[in-house]
């Protein structure tokens, strides 16, 4: 996933050009290589902002393919039955289930560790 652009200098600089030939050259981003399970660091934590409220379970960290982020949130939505969702890298899962994360996210191989209060 390629991160935000927050300024106009994140840009490139070049917002609009009147030269017909001009071509506009992207950086290629390579981040999309996937990294060993044992080599990300995810991180564990509940929150209850911007939520009415009602605690869910974040994961965040992930440095891997959407698809593999969706399998991955599918799997724990599953282990733990409940619903969720999987957007912008990380893993939103419903309810407060730190300890079950932790727990089936070290046994696929993930490096976690537990985050927040």
């Amino acid at each position: 996933m390629k991160p935000k652009k927050k300024t106009l200098s994140d840009l490139g600089g070049i917002m609009y050009s009147t030269d017909p030939s001009f071509v506009y050259e992207e950086e290629i981003d390579d981040s999309n290589e996937s990294i060993p399970k044992n080599q990300q660091d995810l991180r564990v934590m509940l929150d209850r902002k911007n939520r009415g409220g009602k605690a869910v379970t974040l994961v965040t960290g992930f440095r891997e393919s959407t698809d593999e982020l969706e399998k991955l949130a599918k799997m724990l939505k599953t282990k733990c039955g409940v619903g969720g969702a999987s957007k912008d890298g990380e893993i939103i899962i419903q309810g407060d289930f730190r300890d079950k994360v932790l727990f089936l996210l070290q046994k696929e191989g993930y490096k976690v560790k537990k985050s927040g209060g």
